[in-house]
C-alpha cells in the first residue's frame, strides 16, 4: 500500500507512530511525506528527521521549509574570519526570512544537536539535499504526481524537468485550477482551511488534484491518506 502525508511542522514523533498503528502500516507499505516536516512546533521536527533517515520505506519530498533550512546551512559553519567574511547581507536576509517563517525553533534544536553530534547535523543536511522535488507513483487504479505545493506556471505540454524548484515549492493553487487529465497531483503547503471554513480539517479532492495539508501548524491533527483506496487515518 502507498500512503501520503504532508506538512507535519514539528508534529511529535510518538503521535506520528500512532497514526501508523491505526493504518496497520507495515514494512511492505511505503510512505511519501510531501515536505515541511520541520519548523513552528515542538522540537522543530529534528527528532522526526533523525528517525526518518533510518526508515527504508519512507521518502521525504522536499518542502519549502526544508529548502529554506538548507539555504541557512552557513550558520553551522565553523566560525573563522573567513567564514564571517562570507556572511553577506543577502545571506542575513535569507536567515531572517527563514526565522520569520518559523525556522528559529528548528535552528535552536539543531544547534543543540550539533554540540552532541555534529555528524548527525551534517547527515541531516545531506538527507535533505538528496530529497526529490517530486515523485510519480501508481496506486490502486490511478497514477499520481506527488509534490509539495502543486505547480506554478503549469502547462500540460511542459515536461517536469522544465519547472523550477520554486514552481514545486511555493505554488498556491486555486480551487478551479486543473493539472493533468490522467494523473492526480497530490500536494500540501496550502492548508485546506485557506479555501474556506467548510474545508477546515478535511482533505480536498478535485478533478485533477488533492490537497492533504490539514493545517497541523494551526493545531489540526494530520491525516494519513492511503492512495490505493483513499482511506484516511487520523488520531
Amino acid at each position: 500500500m502507498t500512503y501520503v502525508i504532508s506538512d507535519l511542522h514539528g508534529y511529535p514523533l510518538e503521535k506520528f507512530k500512532k497514526i501508523f498503528e491505526k493504518a496497520a502500516f507495515s514494512d511492505n507499505d511505503f510512505l511519501y511525506i510531501l515536505g515541511d516536516i520541520i519548523d513552528r512546533n515542538g522540537d522543530g521536527g529534528v527528532e522526526m528527521l533523525c528517525w526518518l533517515m533510518e526508515q527504508p520505506n519512507i521518502q521525504l519530498i522536499l518542502g519549502n521549509h526544508e529548502a529554506m533550512l538548507m539555504s541557512c546551512k552557513f550558520v553551522f559553519d565553523e566560525i573563522t574570519n573567513e567564514s564571517i567574511d562570507k556572511i553577506t547581507s543577502e545571506k542575513l536576509e535569507i536567515l531572517n526570512n527563514y526565522m520569520f517563517n518559523g525556522g528559529a525553533l528548528t535552528l535552536a534544536y539543531l544547534r543543540e544537536l550539533s554540540k552532541k553530534s555534529p555528524e548527525m547535523v551534517s547527515n541531516i543536511f545531506d538527507y535533505l539535499h538528496e530529497a526529490p522535488l517530486y515523485e510519480a507513483v501508481s496506486a490502486g487504479e490511478n497514477d499520481f504526481l506527488l509534490v509539495h505545493s502543486g505547480m506554478d506556471n503549469f502547462d500540460k505540454g511542459k515536461k517536469l524537468p522544465q519547472y523550477s524548484s520554486d514552481d514545486f515549492l511555493w505554488a498556491r493553487p486555486k480551487l478551479d485550477d486543473e493539472y493533468f487529465d490522467n494523473i492526480i497531483t497530490v500536494f500540501g503547503h496550502t492548508p485546506t482551511f485557506c479555501y474556506g471554513d467548510e474545508y477546515n480539517g478535511k482533505i480536498i479532492k478535485t478533478k485533477t488534484w488533492i490537497d492533504i495539508d490539514i493545517g497541523v501548524s494551526a493545531g489540526n491533527e494530520p491525516i494519513l491518506l492511503r492512495l490505493d483506496d483513499y482511506k484516511e487515518f487520523q488520531l
